[in-house]
């Protein structure tokens, strides 16, 4: 396809300014992430120990659903936190 990238509309690069605000928002889901999937395992762990009957099955996903969401919170709190040292010192930093 001739002239692909395409540039964008009005001369736009396409590159993303992130200010502090980004950094807060990231933050901000990330700890909202880990409240709710540690609440949650909590509530699984208490209904396990209860004695709750479910095939293993359902123990096994939602114990995995809990770790790689967790996973997902830490991957957005790392990011989140680079994002707010660099605009320690920046008003803004191209991503």
């Amino acid at each position: 396809m001739s002239g692909w990238p395409r540039p964008w509309p009005g001369g736009h690069d396409g590159g993303v300014k992130l200010e502090r605000k980004h950094a807060v928002w990231f933050l901000a889901l990330a700890a909202w992430n880990v409240f709710v999937w540690v609440t949650f395992a909590k509530n699984l762990s208490a209904a396990h120990a209860s004695g709750e009957v479910r095939p293993t099955g359902y123990w096994v996903a939602h114990t995995v659903l809990i770790v790689v969401n967790l996973a997902i919170a830490a991957v957005v709190v790392r990011f989140g936190a680079r994002v707010w040292r660099v605009t320690r010192t920046h008003d803004q930093v191209d991503a």
